[in-house]
């Protein structure tokens, strides 16, 4: 007779050629048993029955049910959605709490920092006395302050979470002198915003020249397109003036041959051609950068934060690139905004990816970031699939107007001083390509280098990235590099793509579910990384967000929900021991395992509640009104 294990295998067998990953048949699990084991185990760590019921309430989704295969049309339509469509894409319909809500009574800034006396006296909305509000602050999460132990104090004092570590018993905070002097006149993070620049954005009193230079040059050409019947009053006055004195001057004339190359100058000039000309001579010369064969960790819109840049960067990413910021919201002086540019100083090799649909506002926030940051290159994102930026004709919408696409691309590239770069889609529909044919065109307009998405903005994650087109693209860029993105998850993965002719890799979901891609691309090898490693890895976030976003009780809950957020792309990680088949697909779901330890099953676990259990090990128990469900469904899987 069959045991339940051997019938669960048998059911399996077929199925994970399907769409599920092939793991070692002695690991394979139902659903009931890999959540009995895991709440089991969980509540024996907790302290047995008594302490069970002292554990937070959080409000939950349910886990998703396994992905069904699609036969036929009949069985699409049955799911109960109109026209058989499936939701995809980010959950618009999620709770969405702010930090700021669990943090009930707060200290003000002026007892923090040093006891000064408060500018609002009586109308200062925040606690004064110490006493009351140490009395009513949340406990301290753990015995020792990040911040603290690194810097030498905390700029958070008695809000911070961890207090104990340096407060004295009469509410005193204490410094590390040696520390504090070591770290002193050192920029960690660059590119904050200040608030001089951020009152001048606002009151728009920011100079924009070399943007009104260029944008000056669109104008005159729109109107000489309107009065093309005017040419013979420009030969005439030609004539009339045969010494020559009469020419533009060369920036004019640089620019209009920038905003139309086919055409030639209007005016004749006389004597030998320099080339000032031609091409404007800067100041300064345009900085290069050296983007062969470079691991590149893609712009990740949420996950892709500055802690969690720190820790690839730990695991050898050559490359990174900050979130895609809007650039009305720059030139508005939006704080949110801006904090998408902050560099740390372990990145080496950095950029920002702005998005866009009007050269005007482009051009200007292109400026803006030179005069007012410290990047390597600006990326321009033409790739962006979601609606909100599709349907006002930014993201993948500038693929499809070629016109605005070259406006934006030489107005930026005529007020940067670092390398501009551009990351696009195969195209709009899935089966129509469209990203060969503006390739040539972009390495004309002066793009340092092209990233290109083997998918078109129709698939998002359905299908398997193109990278036959991928290298024929990549034929048709040189010299200009071109990088390849999509479905890498292993060293193999990279080897294959390497292999296509690109200059190099671009690595998005690849490092969200495994950060150490890195250490395994470099070193070329399969990393069966155990559990406490992973934790490790948890933790070094968890120490760079509250360096980041702040050890008091909104910067704990801040880095909370970011983990929770990446930890919804981590749970797909099989561990390399446990598979039969070497190396993982991106595209293959993982099955029900138990793992080879507690830690690792509950790292396996796809239950928004097990993540939260995670975050608990590491940042303490959640608030009573903590709520949280992912922005990101798994819609990566056939």
């Amino acid at each position: 007779m069959e045991t339940a294990a051997e019938q669960t295998t048998e059911k399996r067998t077929d199925v994970a050629v399907k769409g599920e990953a092939a793991i070692k048949p002695e690991f394979l699990s139902t659903k009931e048993k890999f959540h009995g084991f895991v709440d089991s185990e969980w509540q024996g760590s907790k302290g047995g029955d008594n302490d069970a019921d002292e554990e937070p309430k959080t409000m939950c989704a349910e886990e998703p049910e396994p992905k069904k295969l699609k036969l036929d049309s009949e069985e699409r339509n049955s799911s109960g959605k109109p026209d058989g469509k499936r939701l995809r894409g980010q959950n618009k319909s999620r709770p969405h709490t702010k930090p700021t809500t669990y943090d009930e009574k707060r200290l003000c800034l002026s007892v923090i920092q040093s006891n000064r006396e408060c500018p609002f006296g009586d109308k200062c909305h925040f606690h004064h006395n110490v006493a009351d509000y140490m009395s009513s602050k949340p406990a301290d999460i753990g015995e020792s302050c990040y911040l603290y132990e690194t810097y030498g104090k905390c700029t958070y004092g008695l809000s911070c979470r961890f207090a104990k570590a340096h407060t004295t018993p009469d509410f005193k905070t204490t410094e590390k002198a040696d520390l504090v002097k070591a770290y002193e006149g050192r920029i960690v993070v660059k590119n904050s915003l200040s608030k001089d620049l951020q009152n001048r954005l606002r009151k728009r009193s920011v100079p924009f020249e070399k943007s009104a230079e260029y944008l000056k040059t669109l104008a005159n050409g729109k109107d000489k397109r309107e009065q093309q019947g005017n040419g013979n009053a420009c030969a005439a006055e030609v004539s009339a003036d045969p010494t020559g004195e009469k020419q533009h001057s060369s920036t004019e004339a640089q620019t209009e041959l920038q905003a139309s190359p086919d055409k030639q100058p209007p005016i004749k000039t006389v004597g030998a051609l320099t080339d000032a000309d031609v091409i404007k001579l800067r100041s300064c010369e345009k900085k290069q950068l050296d983007f062969t064969d470079k691991l590149y960790l893609a712009p990740l819109t949420t996950c892709g934060n500055l802690p969690f840049r720190r820790v690839c960067k730990r695991f050898g990413a050559d490359i990174t690139c900050g979130e895609m910021a809007m650039c009305t919201n720059l030139l508005q002086g939006q704080q949110s905004e801006w904090a998408l540019l902050k560099r740390h100083e372990s990145e080496d090799i950095f950029g920002v990816q702005v998005e866009g649909c009007f050269p005007d506002t482009m051009t200007r926030c292109a400026e803006l970031i030179n005069n007012n940051t410290d990047v390597d290159f600006v990326d321009i994102n033409s790739g962006c699939p979601i609606d909100l930026v599709y349907k006002k004709g930014g993201g993948c919408g500038l693929m499809t107007r070629t016109r605005k696409f070259e406006q934006i691309v030489k107005g930026m590239n005529y007020v940067l001083d670092v390398p501009l770069t551009v990351k696009i889609r195969t195209g709009v529909q899935e089966k129509s390509n469209i990203a060969h044919k503006l390739i040539p065109e972009m390495k004309n307009w002066g793009v340092s280098m092209i990233t290109l998405h083997g998918r078109s903005r129709e698939q998002r994650y359905t299908k398997l990235a193109d990278w036959d087109y991928i290298t024929t693209c990549a034929k048709l860029a040189s010299p200009v590099p071109l990088f390849g993105n999509g479905d890498i998850l292993s060293y193999e993965d990279a080897m294959k793509a390497r292999e296509t002719g690109v200059s190099g890799i671009m690595i998005a979901r690849g490092a969200l579910i495994k950060p150490w891609i890195f250490t395994e691309i470099k070193e070329s090898r399969h990393w069966d990384i155990s559990s406490t490693e992973r934790l490790d890895i948890l933790k070094d976030f968890t120490n760079f967000g509250l360096e980041h976003w702040g050890s008091d009780t909104r910067g704990v809950e801040k880095t909370r929900t970011f983990m929770l957020e990446w930890l919804s792309f981590m749970c797909r990680y099989i561990p390399v021991g446990l598979l039969e088949r070497v190396p993982q697909k991106i595209n293959e779901r993982p099955p029900y395992y138990m793992g080879r330890n507690y830690l690792e099953s509950l790292m396996a676990s796809q239950n928004v509640g097990d993540w939260v259990r995670i975050s608990e090990m590491l940042l303490g128990p959640v608030p009573k009104n903590f709520n949280f469900l992912p922005k990101h469904k798994a819609n990566a899987y056939k």
